[in-house]
């Protein structure tokens, strides 16, 4: 809901349970009021009469209080806009109006000949703030040097701290918090995608705890290369700014008539503690930001680390009977399939059946896939390019690179330029035909290495490469899905290199980690339900001794309960699981389709944190809740304490499916559940139901 004073300058947005207000000098100067607790007009309008922070020929009023502070004038904070034309370099606007209709605030800015649009949008509790920016006069250009999608202001507290979720390869999405302190903290990338070094979220709070007290978020919807800067001013107001690109070099020149919208950069309030801001976030994904998010995931099969890149049709089809025997209900053929890709240096770009391995394509192993009950799905790279390859041969312009450098080969591999509107139509062609040529239903699209030689000799300004390369990823995922309704599609970038909320509203589920060790896991799942729902977060339990990593050894009891987290998967060598532990593993996969549907789109709590010693989380949906846990280690003498569990009525009762026991919710609250958990490694799997 959109409110507007009655001299046309003042806007409430409120939600279910927050509001956020803005208001536009006689100056022209769009300053932040309000963003927390809902609170009237009358309040926002309020608001806006107290006097401003006491200015100087050394401090400007301004700062720390603007809605999007710019380039140019009495501004000494970060700016969110830096522009320049061959005359000048800043911006000094102008209002012409705004417009507010279905749910959407507008607000149009002039600074000739740059037209500028604040977009904000209230949906439940989240703020979804971007800005359009449109050259509208017939000379010269504009060159964008910075344009972010937002600055967020918190209120005046003290003590802030700032929680954020860092990592590296196979060690993603690591929760840590810190006091916030005088200055600013960046955090972000500069590698071309997300990146497996941040996330692009943070939480700020003063007190808060898994379920109480105030919590301020963002998240970035960007794929590509971000940044976020959280800046505690000398006065100790706090604002955090972020968008697309890394640094402020240059985002995109535009010509005349030639327009650019910024990501959506979305910021949520709660005073329900940092628990209640993921369940508002996973809510928010689930309702407006994942494609058919209302659908079960399936479990599935990849064949990756049964098999790397030997492959072969009759090889698939038998791992492919193991898995259906299991239940399996998609199954997934990695790395291999395609060109000459008998290892990682040659065959990127030739998205092709090998005809050794697949002498009639890949529909008669889809359609025995199919037979068995199975969905099928394929494993692809397409931004991606080996030397090696037909595509590189023909085409070796088509790469980013810099003339006259030595070149960089991650994992003997290139970056096409998708920059490049003849990439665009190749590979659209290229897997058009693919997802064609069979009855294929699910598409993991991996990116296996950053950009490094982002160069574009033939181009006038050749850093739009870094924009424009989203941009076209983008509009690729968009195409086909248009063309392919039936396919769904997992965004994959060595792991968790590339999970935002933009590749979220356009594919269907992410994968977290290429790790798949089961105890590392359970700490990059607590980091990545955050801000993620499990209804996007894929797990597979993969073969003991964890030979891909660290080689711990570990039961399938608690491979699966580790994995059944989040969108369950199996990913072990089926041909040397034992006849005990394929039915075992059966049984496991059988409970998880009945507890899918609280898991994947319920409200999760965590419990207690994977630090050691017992952890769990729990799921509610409705009249159903699941309890997972898990116990690392056990001393003797020391019982796993009670889980005091979440999000249940007090005044009810509860039957465990397991036991047959009946709990009255209130003691459950207070006092907990014993899981029974003893020695290392144990796990449990706990459904109740209120009758």
């Amino acid at each position: 809901m959109v409110e507007i004073g009655a001299d046309g300058r003042t806007w409430l947005l409120s939600g279910t349970a927050s509001s956020y207000a803005l208001r536009l000098t006689e100056r022209d100067e769009l300053l932040h009021l309000h963003w927390g607790a809902r609170i009237a007009l009358a309040d926002a309008e309020a608001l806006a009469t107290l006097p401003g922070p006491h200015s100087s020929s050394f401090e400007s009023g301004l700062d720390g209080r603007e809605e999007y502070p710019v380039e140019g004038g009495p501004r000494f904070v970060r700016p969110a806009l830096s522009v320049r034309t061959d005359e000048r370099r800043g911006t000094e606007w102008t209002f012409e109006t705004y417009e507010a209709d279905g749910g959407e605030l507008r607000l149009r800015f002039r600074d000739a000949p740059l037209t500028i649009t604040l977009h904000y949008r209230m949906r439940d509790d989240v703020v979804e703030r971007w800005v359009s920016l449109a050259n509208d006069a017939d000379g010269a250009p504009v060159e964008l040097l910075r344009a972010d999608s937002a600055t967020w202001t918190l209120p005046e507290r003290e003590d802030w701290r700032l929680s954020q979720l860092h990592g590296r390869w196979a060690a993603e999405s690591r929760l840590v918090g810190s006091g916030l302190t005088y200055g600013e903290k960046i955090i972000g990338s500069r590698r071309g995608h997300t990146g497996h070094q941040h996330l692009p979220w943070v939480a700020l709070e003063t007190d808060a705890t898994e379920e109480r007290g105030e919590v301020y978020g963002c998240a970035l919807a960007w794929s590509g290369s971000w940044r976020m800067a959280v800046a505690q001013l000398s006065d100790a107001r706090v604002q955090i700014t972020g968008g697309a690109g890394y640094d402020d070099s240059g985002l995109l020149r535009l010509a005349a008539g030639e327009s650019f919208t910024t990501p959506v950069f979305a910021g949520l309030w709660t005073d329900g503690g940092l628990g209640g801001a993921s369940r508002a976030w996973h809510a928010y994904q689930r309702t407006y930001v994942i494609p058919d998010a209302d659908q079960d995931r399936p479990v599935l099969y990849n064949s990756w680390e049964a098999t790397q890149f030997d492959i072969s049709e009759e090889q698939q089809g038998t791992l492919a009977r193991r898995a259906a025997a299991m239940g399996v209900e998609l199954f997934v053929v990695d790395d291999g399939w395609f060109g000459a890709r008998v290892n990682d240096r040659a065959g990127l770009g030739d998205w092709t059946p090998n005809p050794d391995r697949f002498p009639n394509g890949l529909k008669p192993l889809a359609d025995y896939v199919h037979a068995l009950g199975m969905r099928f799905g394929i494993w692809v790279e397409p931004e991606m390019i080996n030397a090696d390859s037909d595509l590189y041969r023909a085409h070796p312009d088509w790469v980013q690179f810099q003339p006259g450098r030595r070149r960089t080969e991650f994992r003997n591999q290139l970056v096409l330029n998708l920059a490049r509107e003849d990439v665009q139509e190749y590979l659209w062609e290229r897997l058009d035909t693919l997802l064609s040529s069979a009855p294929i239903d699910y598409v993991k699209w991996d990116f296996n290495r950053c950009f490094t030689d982002a160069g574009w000799p033939e181009d006038p300004y050749p850093q739009r490469l870094w924009v424009d390369h989203v941009r076209a990823l983008y509009a690729l995922f968009d195409r086909l899905r248009a063309a392919h309704p039936g396919v769904a599609f997992e965004s994959c970038s060595g792991g968790g290199g590339r999970i935002d909320l933009g590749v979220l509203s356009r594919t269907d589920q992410v994968w977290t980690s290429d790790n798949t060790d089961p105890l590392d896991r359970l700490a990059i799942q607590h980091g990545f339900s955050q801000v993620h729902p499990a209804r996007v977060m894929a797990a597979w339990v993969t073969d003991s001794p964890n030979n891909q990593l660290n080689g711990r050894v570990s039961s399938l009891r608690f491979r699966f309960v580790s994995a059944m987290a989040g969108v369950l998967g199996v990913g072990g060598d089926l041909t040397r699981w034992s006849e005990e532990e394929l039915a075992e593993a059966g049984e496991w996969v059988a409970l998880y389709k009945e507890i899918r549907p609280v898991v994947q789109h319920g409200d999760l709590y965590r419990l207690r944190p994977p630090a050691g010693g017992l952890s769990a989380v729990q799921y509610v949906r409705g009249d159903e809740s699941v309890v997972l846990a898990w116990l690392q280690a056990q001393h003797y003498g020391e019982a796993a304490p009670a889980l005091r569990l979440r999000g249940l009525d007090p005044a009810a009762t509860y039957e465990c499916r397991e036991t047959g026991e009946v709990h009255r919710g209130a003691v459950l609250l207070h006092h907990g559940l014993r899981t029974g958990l003893r020695g290392d490694f144990d796990a449990k799997v706990v459904r109740l139901r209120r009758i």
